[in-house]
């Protein structure tokens, strides 16, 4: 590059001394002070474009080094490793989201014979349509797994789309609610005897400041919680967990069961329970190949407010659709994905290839398999750290009411 400049700026020199030479073939003997301006002018005009390509070349190489450095397996595997990098999406509803994410990995003690993988991690975003969040989410073993932590937090004030409660709802004209809204759940289990745990678990939610449909006005009957809520629920849960790696399993089984009760002596607006029960199975069948298996239910007893529902869609399961864009009483759905991690050729790329099935109904008894919504899709992955075992998942899903994409770190279950 540098020898380029200064092959460019001999060759535009002689463009200038041309200049000159024309003003005195043209009678002035006396260069003047206008021709003079003129003709350095023209030298400076001509080198902005290498200048700027000299520019834009390192920026790149600076570019190239700082991913270089956030690729690089130089940080030891015991020891844990802090990942930031930007995310972006596009929505209908938000327009276009950029955001920042980052991931905490790290083993107890920095034993990486004796304790699991954990993560914790955070992602902030921005749309283009003044909209905003922050997520934290964190599966936390300690030393001999002897406790368990389980949680997430959201706070953002970001859309929801409502079309109606029950499996007919028709795709069309959702009800747009704004409002700000907040979640924190946590669960915390201590260690019955090896992949067994048993422990106690709480969730808050609220939702304020909520305008239900455009310019407050819905199409659709008001459902409980439409003017905003807050709920304060406890409960029980127990969980088997034989998952080395939460982020990206090749082998083990992780099934979990859960109640929650919120009530207004707890600080809520609503009477209600919720029962949940969450089952992943995974098995490696070739070399870097993976079949991961899971089933997934929530019922709720009494009246909740309408986000608080059993809701079909999100980045995990039934991907493709929009959280909520179904809800009911009753939400069961089950998935298969199959992962080359990597694939043969690479050493840091992979592909996965999904498919799931689930449905919402008011109960059990309720459910037909007409209601059943089916979605599925592939995805391509990164391999960000061979050492840990992380890869950043890249998933475009499908369904007969549109598509999905999805960038996240780790598997998405």
């Amino acid at each position: 590059m540098d020898l380029l400049l200064k092959h460019a700026a001999m060759n535009n020199l002689k463009t200038v001394q041309i200049l000159i030479a024309g003003q005195r073939l043209s009678g002035n003997q006396t260069l003047n002070q206008r021709a003079l301006f003129r003709a350095l002018f023209a030298l400076f005009l001509s080198l902005q474009p290498l200048v700027l390509l000299r520019a834009q070349a390192d920026t790149l190489g600076r570019w190239s080094a700082i991913l270089e450095r956030f690729v690089r397996e130089d940080t030891p595997a015991d020891k844990p490793r802090l990942l930031l990098y930007p995310t972006f999406a596009f929505a209908p509803e938000t327009s276009l989201e950029l955001g920042v994410a980052s991931a905490l990995l790290f083993h107890a003690k920095n034993e990486v014979d004796k304790n699991r993988l954990s993560e914790i991690t955070a992602f902030a975003f921005f749309t283009f349509r003044s909209q905003y969040g922050l997520w934290l989410d964190n599966a936390v073993y300690t030393d001999r797994d002897r406790w368990l932590l389980l949680g997430k937090a959201r706070f953002q004030r970001f859309p929801l789309l409502y079309y109606g409660i029950g499996p007919d709802t028709p795709k069309d004209n959702p009800d747009v609610v704004d409002g700000f809204g907040v979640l924190v759940r946590q669960r915390v289990f201590h260690q019955i005897k090896g992949n067994f745990f048993a422990g106690l678990q709480v969730d808050y939610q609220r939702l304020s400041d909520v305008q239900f449909g455009e310019n407050g006005v819905s199409q659709r009957p008001l459902p409980p919680g439409a003017a905003g809520s807050q709920s304060l629920g406890l409960g029980l849960g127990v969980a088997y967990d034989s998952r080395p790696n939460a982020l990206n399993t090749r082998n083990g089984l992780f099934a979990e069961l859960g109640w929650l009760r919120y009530d207004p002596a707890l600080a809520g607006d609503f009477e209600f329970e919720n029962f949940h029960t969450d089952i992943r199975w995974y098995k490696s069948y070739r070399p870097q190949q993976v079949l991961a298996l899971q089933a997934v239910g929530s019922i709720v007893l009494g009246t909740a407010p309408f986000h608080q529902m059993s809701l079909l869609g999100s980045e995990m399961i039934m991907r493709g659709y929009y959280t909520g864009r179904y809800r009911d009483q009753h939400y069961y759905a089950a998935q298969a994905e199959y992962r080359w991690l990597p694939l043969p050729f690479s050493r840091r790329l992979g592909a996965t290839a999904f498919l799931s099935a689930g449905g919402v109904a008011p109960d059990f008894g309720a459910m037909r398999l007409s209601d059943l919504r089916l979605a599925g899709g592939f995805g391509a992955r990164y391999y960000l750290f061979p050492k840990k075992d992380i890869f950043l998942r890249f998933d475009l899903a499908f369904t007969r009411e549109g598509s999905g994409f999805y960038i996240f770190t780790g598997e998405a279950f």
